[in-house]
């Protein structure tokens, strides 16, 4: 028996590597208070923020959500020694409400190295924390081509 459980790795038919993650909202309104909405602009796209955004200002319910969204997102491809790519999760309000992954770039490829083809995520918040759970979509890898005869 190994000394330690042994994760299975990432990606492969029949495993969902699920990611979950909870943020605190007085710690996003006091990094708020503290540094502003720049501070934020590392973290989310432009577009991001603009679906944050409400009549009367910044949303800080859904900015949470967006961060715990892309935290759990990022936990679902399993990288070891990898920082998250903020900019290279994109969640963003579909047409319906519900939230939307897109990966580009460095997120992107270690989807791909994990055999997942999208992410699909939820988002909850009440009054002090915002969570997010995250599945990954795992596709079959093509079929190699049929030498022509």
């Amino acid at each position: 028996m190994p000394a330690r459980p042994a994760a299975p790795p990432a990606g492969g038919l029949g495993w969902a590597n699920l990611g979950m993650d909870i943020v605190s909202v007085n710690r996003v309104r006091r990094l708020l208070a503290e540094y502003g909405e720049r501070f934020f602009e590392r973290m989310l796209t432009p577009g991001e923020l603009a679906d944050c955004r409400t009549s009367s200002g910044l949303d800080v319910l859904s900015l949470c959500g967006r961060i715990a969204a892309k935290e759990a997102a990022f936990k679902t491809l399993r990288v070891r020694g990898r920082f998250l790519p903020w900019p290279d999760i994109v969640v963003r309000r579909s047409e319906g409400g519900w939230p939307l992954v897109e990966l580009h770039r460095a997120a992107a490829e270690m989807a791909a190295e994990s055999g997942i083809t999208e992410i699909t995520v939820s988002i909850s918040h009440d009054v002090d924390y915002a969570v997010a759970v995250a599945a990954p979509i795992i596709a079959p890898a093509p079929a190699p081509a049929t030498p022509i005869q």
